[in-house]
């Protein structure tokens, strides 16, 4: 039984490249959604920032929109996808609990379901980086 499990985990980790790949691609589709509508409606959204108490809601806006929208080219190209996962886990966290905490964990009473699985997501990317699939690996590789 041991020997089977290992040959399995042999052949699996082949995929693990692949699979950071998948959520490098979800990563840049959720976040170039998310920049849009920001970058679209600036204002409103800086006033909504102010209706939670951020401080500086403008320049706050500007910081997760400019982090949001990075995120795509640089998560489709696999370049910097560890240090790009710092402000955005940040920006993770901060949405989880200023936005969704208060409305439980389902997506559907927009809770904080979904940005708990992007900030996973972004957390495997932080532990593990871009893959073999992406320029990090051609430029960094060990």
């Amino acid at each position: 039984m041991k020997n089977l499990y290992i040959i399995f985990s042999s052949i699996t980790s082949n995929f693990q490249s692949l699979s950071l790949l998948f959520i490098r691609f979800g990563l840049a589709y959720g976040f170039y959604e998310t920049a849009i509508m920001k970058w679209h409606n600036l204002e409103s959204t800086a006033e909504w920032f102010a209706s939670m108490g951020f401080i500086l809601p403008t320049l706050s806006v500007y910081f997760v929109a400019i982090f949001e929208i990075l995120a795509v080219p640089l998560f489709i190209l696999g370049l910097f996808s560890r240090i790009l996962s710092i402000p955005l886990l940040v920006i993770i966290l901060v949405a989880i609990f200023a936005v969704h905490f208060s409305n439980g964990f389902s997506a559907g009473n927009n809770g904080f379901e979904i940005p708990l699985y992007y900030g996973i997501m972004l957390f495997t990317l932080f532990a593990f980086g871009s893959g073999k699939f992406s320029i990090d690996y051609l430029i960094f590789r060990k």
